[in-house]
């Protein structure tokens, strides 16, 4: 019986395919180390992602306490409503400010001096950026979501739980994708700034974190209905609330009803869409 063996060939091939990948894997995790080392040094962007929302959930959550309980579709309470839009607007802020470290590279030659080092692959510049913003996004709304158990707004189930995790994810890595092409086409951190201060609060508004399309004129519900912040608030707000039928209607909308699998399937199309046109620009910046 005659025996196969790998030819030379072949196994050069696989070597040199692990000495690639273990290459780009220590490119990665030295960058995102980098990033990180300069989040323990000034912690206060960090702290500030926190503060914010837990403002946010704690006045509006003690605004609308006494508010009639049936008030909402479903009866359910304002804390509980309020909560999923208020992790949800925690993630997306988070993920916006991610071309913010990309940006300050530019600006104080950094990015030049990483475009000029022998990496393996220079996508390691975009990976680590991504890895560090999606950890520090999450760590922020589970944050978040300790303080609406504490307030008595409850907590999903482990499976609930889950989705929140898979659905911030999916918004996260769009809105990073995002930021991040932003920060090479804008010329300079204040441009950027601004943009974000301009996007926040009215993606927030002009969406179901405060209150339902069914509360809003017709104008202002057609934005929420294609805000895809909306998308992830509302099958967050389905754990929430202990049902996870992602068949059953979860937005009401002016151009009809979108379900649970509806809402992850656009905000999936829309992060898809965008990594897919900012990786040209990327691609060319970072030749």
């Amino acid at each position: 019986m005659s025996k196969s063996f790998p030819s030379p060939s072949s196994s050069s091939s696989l070597t040199n395919k692990e000495e690639t990948f273990s290459q780009i894997y220590q490119e990665v995790f030295a960058l995102t180390k980098r990033l990180f080392l300069q989040l323990f040094r000034r912690p206060s962007t960090l702290v500030a992602g926190i503060i914010q929302p837990m403002i946010w959930l704690v006045l509006f959550g003690a605004l609308f306490e006494n508010a009639p309980i049936n008030l909402l579709p479903g009866g359910i309470a304002y804390g509980k409503f309020l909560g999923a839009g208020i992790i949800v607007f925690t993630a997306f802020s988070g993920a916006l400010n991610a071309g913010l470290p990309v940006m300050f590279d530019r600006e104080f030659g950094f990015l030049n001096r990483l475009l000029v080092a022998p990496l393996r692959s220079r996508s390691s510049i975009v990976i680590s950026s991504v890895i560090y913003i999606a950890t520090i996004s999450i760590l922020q709304s589970v944050v978040i979501m300790g303080a609406a158990f504490l307030l008595g707004y409850g907590l999903p189930s482990f499976f609930g739980i889950l989705l929140v995790l898979i659905t911030l994810l999916i918004l996260v890595f769009g809105v990073t994708a995002l930021s991040l092409g932003l920060a090479f086409i804008l010329p300079g951190h204040i441009e950027l700034i601004a943009v974000i201060f301009v996007a926040n609060l009215p993606l927030l508004f002009a969406s179901t974190a405060l209150v339902p399309i069914s509360f809003m004129p017709t104008w202002l519900g057609w934005l929420a209905a294609l805000n895809p912040l909306t998308f992830a608030i509302e099958p967050i707000r389905a754990a929430y609330s202990g049902s996870l039928n992602l068949g059953s209607v979860l937005v009401h909308a002016p151009y009809g009803e979108v379900n649970g699998y509806g809402c992850l399937l656009l905000l999936t199309i829309l992060t898809t869409g965008l990594f897919i046109g900012i990786r040209p620009l990327l691609n060319r910046k970072l030749i």
